[in-house]
């Protein structure tokens, strides 16, 4: 695909086959550095089965946020073969940093995370690095609340130790200031 933007066309016989479609002759015109268009050939209409993969991504989109490589895979899952699955996703006109903070959203309101494991979390879901630091760092999360909230919870499930909690805490990606808050928090 990276391979694909960055060929700007082919040169055959003289004429350049633009990306868009545009057929150019590379004969100097009026203005000895621009090409001349000659002809610009029509849209290339996409397939049944890229159109209904365009619908379902946009249709999923409505109810939930997806990567671009997750809603490839969930496209995929629903038996859409890959190029039409890539076709939807390529389509479907999401902006990826917004699905990435509306992700990040809605992990929070599941279970606590600290922000280095929302990050690695939003990655494993297939979002890039630049994305899952986008969706993170808008996400409006309150990082000491969040450290309260895991100790809590693993508290309800297991005994530990002050140390052992806290350092459970900062294994997960606290901070040492916002696990010390977290186990303080919780009565340690």
């Amino acid at each position: 695909m990276a391979l694909k933007r960055l060929l700007i066309g082919i040169v055959i016989c003289g004429m350049l086959i633009t990306e868009n479609g545009a057929l150019v002759s590379m004969a100097a015109g009026p203005n000895v550095s621009e090409p001349i268009l000659i002809a610009k050939s029509t849209t290339v209409t996409a397939t049944t089965g890229q159109k209904n993969a365009l619908s379902k991504a946009k249709s999923y989109l409505k109810v939930m946020a997806f990567s671009h490589d997750g809603l490839v895979e969930q496209l995929e899952f629903e038996g859409y073969t890959h190029e039409e699955a890539v076709y939807g996703a390529d389509n479907c006109g999401a902006d990826w940093n917004a699905q990435a903070l509306k992700k990040a959203k809605d992990y929070l309101k599941l279970m606590a995370f600290s922000e280095s494991g929302l990050v690695e979390q939003l990655e494993f879901e297939g979002y890039s690095k630049a994305e899952a630091q986008y969706g993170v760092a808008n996400c409006g999360a309150d990082w000491n609340e969040q450290a309260k909230k895991k100790a809590e919870s693993y508290l309800g499930l297991m005994s530990f130790s002050r140390a052992g909690l806290k350092e459970q805490l900062e294994n997960e990606g606290f901070t040492a200031e916002q696990a010390e808050d977290g186990v303080s928090a919780n009565g340690y």
